[in-house]
């Protein structure tokens, strides 16, 4: 017996082995199980000297113990079809990791000897490649008979992690090895491969001269022979890359072949792969050490990978972009630069979605214009600086002003849900040049100019967070509608959109977030969740403001090119605090929050707005409230009084004469409803409305009934109005000629008491602070300068404050509203307290100033008291409650008390904020006198016309207010109904605008004060 095949036997198969011996003839299949090796050499070599068998086999890798007894140490010649043979579920372990290089000849035919050695040569290279560059142990390398064998020992389970981990392998050998004459077969990566039994015979064909059968043999490596672990197997499996995911229009960029020869890269073979095709090149084009290794794939999307399978050369790594940089003069450069723009982008990218995005520092404004905005949130009134530079180039629309102020104030609050403006009108009434002119306020980098696509919003890389947007009656797609929801209902976060680009690959684009939308329309945007979502304002279209506005652009006409400046000081210094302000973010804490009450409930958006309106404004004056500092750092502001009553009168007017919040009734529908309330009828029809307002058939039919317009559905009053129905109906009515006609119509129904509740759905009030006593409507708090510090809820009682500030008794008799301390300002230094709704100005009940006998009187503050109530300061405020300082009385000098009478002042047409007030002193001017018989009797140099600022004014309202109070009984408020139209003043106080009228009594017209004191009389008594 051959010794070789003892050698073979003991190398390939461990002792008590179960290994499958299988010979393969022309036309039968013998096979047989051994776990005696003995006896299998001993039936292999009786078996190899039959000429009819081609070869005999045996599995390589551990076969199931229990497949002995279907053939047990026995061969079985001529298989029948119920014999069965290994399979790939029979082996165990992968123990041999099995190379075969073939070379390429016609099949059934032997090799000749030039093949022969070709093949071995080409196993040679194979096992130096992966001995040097991949580090593998030395293998057993074999003959075949025809070609060569290479084996390396691995341990690997039998599954199919490891199956295809074995065939990339294979693969990427072929890859590399393979041409024209010697191959590397990849079929060999199944576990049950059968494998040449060294020392048996190959025969393939005839045995001729030229292509003669040669017996297999054991060439090296049976004696010291080491696994490869893992991890080698996975690096050889991934030097060659694969295809990666389709690019549209990529795929005809290039033409791998065309380039190669246009560039001088010969190629030495090529061959397909995954689908493209594979270059081996001629010579490395990235190395002179070497020759071969250098190949290009072209994938079938256009794809291209080039590279050197040389471990000194990249091992297969990406080389493409290189290849082209050497071959295409400038490409490096461009290279380079696009890389750090892809960068740049992922970075933002990635900052964007970690919630790292914060808006770009200001730091190009100018240090005088951010001095001269910090004064004014320190010291002054930004409201009222924005309203009077708003005043200067726009006419009117003062609340509409305002809500785009607050809706910009409401970016910087970090628990506010945001504030959107919707602004409805007929067209020419100026709701785009409003939008236009309060923009000019904006940064620029703020506000984005001209209209935009939806599409055109997620695309755009200058679109910075806290924008304002702006949407200028233009038709609304549904999309657009959609991005406003989801900016109203994800205020703090950006708006995300996945789309497909060209390659199929997702991309998430984004919108910023605390971006404001501002939209102008004639009848509404169309979608009822939108406009539910947005304070909802009225363009101002009466007659007398028509009148103002040809008045003012009479003026204009008037004006030399020499004396118009495009900027004006106070245009620059709003910009300049929307600078400072938006640098902050706020987290602002409503101390009175439990004591704020909603006549209706029924639209959970309005509380909320409402909120948001009352932190915007303590916003605008953060550097003047109370604050503190959280634990992670941020800061916290806590609103006043002053602020519920400033966000109060934009909440009331906005349900009331300026807007339809709770209603979402248009300017048109709103006078139509008043019309018919005034009317007084229970029904009525069409024809009976134009009789009324005098407007065609066509309009009040479209307003009652609503209509559709480009895809949208406008509803009307029938759908919005709950007092309003209407039925079919056939009426009788006579002509000229005697004949009576009956007709089919429609007529609608009113109920004025259903109508009266659901229109006074907008009202809201603070109620008595238990602590104190104090009431936040009738107080004096609200009417404090804007630039109060302090929050109006104050937890002190009357003994925690000082009697002294007020040291002149004589002054607090002549001063019927200082009675019984209603206004107290503490002398005690609270430095060392914690900022927090503990304040140094404490309101008291105001009853007391109903019985005072001189109604008209109000206090002066002494002039030495710098708190700034005009535009600009001139001097400091009232410091937070941390810092805060003794105040001087101001009755230290008796000779500064002055009184005033509200009826003998006008407001000015452009406030004077370098003016005193003649009854504080202080710089800001906003009512001027009127020529009344008082002043005219004043001695010649004392006749000019007195300037006072807007606290005094308001302070004298108040005082007198509360001074003018009906018989018990007089005015029934349970009746009122909230007007829609200008009546005329109050009928108790006549001094505010009247909100409020009772239909069954004509002479009864109401101011929101009146009204809410009476309100909460009634409810005192029980009524």
């Amino acid at each position: 017996m051959d010794d070789s095949l003892h050698q073979a036997i003991a190398l390939l198969i461990a002792p008590g082995q179960v290994v499958e011996v299988r010979a393969l003839t022309d036309q039968w299949i013998h096979s047989g199980y051994f776990d005696d090796r003995e006896e299998l050499a001993r039936q292999v070599a009786a078996l190899d000297t039959d000429q009819g068998v081609q070869g005999i086999y045996v599995t390589l890798n551990e076969v199931n113990p229990a497949l002995l007894s279907r053939r047990a140490n026995r061969i079985k010649m001529r298989l029948g079809k119920k014999d069965a043979t290994t399979s790939d579920a029979d082996i165990l372990r992968r123990r041999w990791f099995p190379i075969d290089i073939d070379p390429v000849r016609p099949s059934g035919v032997s090799s000749t000897d030039e093949e022969h050695q070709a093949a071995l040569a080409r196993a040679a290279e194979i096992a130096a490649f992966l001995c040097e560059e991949q580090g593998w142990p030395s293998p057993v390398m074999a003959d075949s008979g025809n070609g060569a064998h290479l084996l390396y020992g691995i341990d690997l389970p039998n599954d199919e992690e490891s199956r295809d981990l074995v065939k990339k392998c294979l693969d990427t050998l072929d890859m590399m090895f393979s041409n024209s004459a010697v191959i590397v077969d990849t079929a060999n990566f199944n576990a049950a491969r059968i494998w040449k039994i060294y020392g048996t015979t190959s025969r393939k064909g005839d045995n001729t001269r030229d292509r003669p059968h040669r017996k297999s043999l054991v060439l090296s490596g049976d004696h010291q022979l080491n696994e490869v672990d893992t991890s080698s197997l996975r690096t050889l499996a991934g030097l060659f890359p694969c295809a990666p995911p389709e690019i549209k229009g990529y795929k005809k960029a290039i033409d791998l072949r065309e380039w190669l020869t246009c560039h001088g890269l010969h190629t030495a073979h090529e061959k397909p792969y995954q689908g493209g095709m594979l270059f081996v090149l001629d010579a490395c084009p990235f190395s002179g050490d070497h020759q071969d290794g250098a190949f290009a794939i072209q994938f079938p999307n256009g794809a291209i990978h080039a590279g050197c399978h040389h471990a000194s050369c990249g091992g297969g790594r990406q080389r493409w972009q290189e290849l082209r940089a050497k071959y295409e003069a400038g490409r490096a450069e461009q290279r380079e630069q696009h890389e750090r723009s892809w960068r740049r982008e992922r970075a933002a990218a990635r900052e964007e979605q970690e919630g790292r995005v914060v808006p770009p520092a200001s730091s190009s404004l100018p240090a005088e214009h951010r001095a001269e905005a910090r004064e004014v949130l320190l010291h002054g009134n930004p409201l009222a600086l924005m309203l009077a530079a708003f005043a200067q180039e726009h006419v009117g629309d003062e609340i509409l002003a305002r809500c785009m102020i607050l809706s910009m104030a409401s970016q910087a609050v970090k628990n506010s849900d945001g504030l959107h403006v919707s602004v409805t009108g007929d067209s020419g009434k100026g709701k785009t040049h409003a939008f236009r002119k309060m923009l000019r306020q904006v940064p620029n980098r703020l506000k984005v100019k001209g209209t935009v696509s939806n599409k055109a919003l997620y695309y755009m890389k200058d679109l910075a967070p806290r924008s304002v947007l702006m949407s200028d009656d233009t038709e609304l797609s549904d999309s657009i509608q959609e991005i406003l929801k989801s900016a109203t209902s994800n205020f703090n976060e950006p708006i995300t959109h996945t789309t497909v680009t060209k390659d199929l690959s997702c991309r998430v684009c984004r919108i910023p977030e605390r971006c404001v939308w501002w939209i102008a329309k004639k009848e509404g945007t169309g979608d009822d969740q939108v406009m539910n979502r947005m304070l909802t304002c009225w363009i101002d279209e009466s007659p007398e403001q028509d009148a103002r506005v040809l008045a003012a652009k009479q003026r204009k006409e008037q004006q030399d090119p020499d004396t118009i400046t495009d900027e004006t000081p106070e245009l620059r210094t709003c910009r300049a605090i929307w600078e400072v302000l938006h640098e902050q973010m706020l987290w602002v804490i409503i101390p009175f929050s439990a004591r704020i009450r909603f006549h209706a409930i029924r639209n959970r958006r309005n509380p909320d707005m409402f909120y948001d309106l009352i932190k915007s404004h303590t916003a605008l004056f953060f550097m003047q409230r109370a604050q503190k500092t959280a634990e992670d750092g941020t800061l916290c502001v806590y609103a006043t009084e002053a602020d519920f009553s400033a966000a109060n009168e934009i909440f009331t007017l906005l349900n009331g004469t300026a807007g339809g919040q709770e209603s979402k009734l248009t300017k048109k529908e709103a006078d139509l409803l008043a019309v018919i309330q005034q009317a007084g009828r229970s029904e009525f029809t069409i024809q009976d409305l134009q009789r009324l307002t005098g407007s065609s058939y066509s309009s009040i039919y479209r307003t009652i009934k609503g209509y559709d317009s480009r895809g949208k559905n406008y509803t009307g009053l029938l759908e919005k109005c709950p007092a309003l129905s209407y039925t079919d109906r056939t009426v009788t009515m006579n002509e000229e000629d005697g004949i009576s006609v009956r007709r089919r119509t429609e007529a609608y129904a009113w109920d004025p008491e259903l109508y009266r509740y659901w229109a006074s759905g907008g009202a809201c009030w603070l109620d008595r602070d238990p602590k104190t006593g104090g009431d936040g409507l009738d107080s004096l708090q609200p009417l404090q300068q804007d630039s109060c510090s302090f929050p109006a809820d104050a937890e002190n009682d009357r003994d925690g404050f000082s009697s002294s500030s007020f040291s002149n008794d004589a002054h607090r008799k002549e001063n019927s509203i200082l009675k019984n301390d209603d206004l107290q300002q503490s002398l005690e230094s609270t430095s060392g307290q914690e900022p927090g709704p503990d304040p140094d100005y404490s309101v008291h009940d105001p009853g007391s100033a109903a019985t005072a006998t001189q109604n008209e009187a109000i206090i002066a503050q002494s002039g030495n008291q710098k708190t700034q109530h005009g535009l600009f300061p001139s001097g400091r405020c009232t410091q937070p409650a941390a810092t805060v300082q003794a105040t001087p009385s101001p009755a230290g000098n008796g000779d500064l008390f002055r009184t005033i009478r509200v009826a003998d002042y006008k407001p000015l047409e452009i406030p004077e904020p370098g003016t005193p007030c003649y009854v504080c002193g202080k710089k800001g001017s906003w009512f001027v006198e009127k020529l009344t018989a008082e002043r005219r009797a004043r001695p010649r140099g004392q006749q000019d016309a007195r300037r006072i600022c807007q606290s005094c004014h308001a302070a004298a309202v108040k005082a007198e207010q509360s001074a003018k109070q009906p018989l018990p009984g007089t005015v029934d408020v349970s009746r009122c109904t909230r007007l829609t139209a200008n009546v005329g003043k109050c009928s108790i106080c006549g001094l505010e605008k009247a909100v409020w009228a009772d239909p069954s009594d004509v002479g009864v017209h109401l101011c929101e004060h009146c009204y809410g004191r009476e309100v909460r009389e009634r409810r005192g008594m029980g009524i």
